[in-house]
């Protein structure tokens, strides 16, 4: 469903009810940072059409992604569980918008459903477990693979076949340089499976697209499936 966020559509009726007063619609701009590692989190996003990257940071200025957040999940969840300080830098890598509640509002309705506060740890599992299988796709996986994972990925969330993504920024987030990046893109435009020019990546063949993806995107969405199972991308 564009335009909505698949976890708040799958709570409870009476699970959103205790949200709504707390919730405010805002819009995120691209490149946009909600929260840097070692700060204190105020406020929680539920992601619309926006998409967030979860990122480390490393002392030469590299930055590595960890996970990925869009429609189907929440940023700074933790927060509510009295995990009050960020342990990765939220960077949005598509500008769109998002429900916004702080980190009060969500911690106090929280404590008052067991089920929506079932719902909040089991996504910091599937988030936990994004993050983990990054770590090994980075050590285990070839450039070619991995960019179609995350490529896929982001069309998942994002609802749609094109994307607006420089070179630059696919390279700061599969933490490869950029010519690597840009042969890899050279590859996959020969091979009729996208068409990328100046920043916009149209996704031409899907399937083709998942042969050529590493295990790691199948490994997430059966993550999020057998943690989140009620709502999907």
């Amino acid at each position: 469903m564009q335009g909505s966020n698949l976890l708040l559509v799958s709570l409870s009726q009476s699970d959103r009810d205790l949200l709504q007063p707390g919730l405010k619609r805002i819009h995120l701009e691209q490149k946009q940072v909600l929260f840097r590692s070692g700060d204190v989190i105020h406020a929680v996003y539920f992601p619309l059409t926006a998409i967030v990257s979860l990122v480390v940071e490393l002392s030469t200025g590299e930055m590595i992604e960890a996970a990925m957040v869009g429609r189907d999940g929440v940023l700074g969840a933790a927060s509510a569980l009295d995990g009050r300080i960020s342990l990765s830098l939220a960077i949005v890598q598509l500008a769109g918008d998002a429900m916004a509640i702080d980190v009060a509002g969500l911690k106090t309705a929280a404590l008052q459903s067991e089920s929506l506060l079932s719902i909040l740890i089991r996504h910091e599992q599937t988030v936990y477990a994004q993050a983990q299988q990054s770590a090994a796709c980075m050590a285990a996986h070839h450039v070619e693979a991995r960019l179609c994972r995350w490529l896929l990925r982001a069309r998942d969330l994002s609802g749609t076949d094109t994307l607006m993504f420089t070179q630059e920024f696919l390279a700061e987030m599969l933490g490869v340089r950029r010519t690597s990046v840009s042969i890899v893109a050279h590859v996959l435009q020969q091979a009729g499976m996208i068409k990328y020019s100046r920043g916009r990546i149209e996704i031409l063949n899907v399937e083709g697209m998942r042969e050529t993806a590493c295990e790691c995107y199948a490994t997430v969405n059966a993550h999020y499936a057998a943690l989140l199972g009620a709502h999907k991308v």
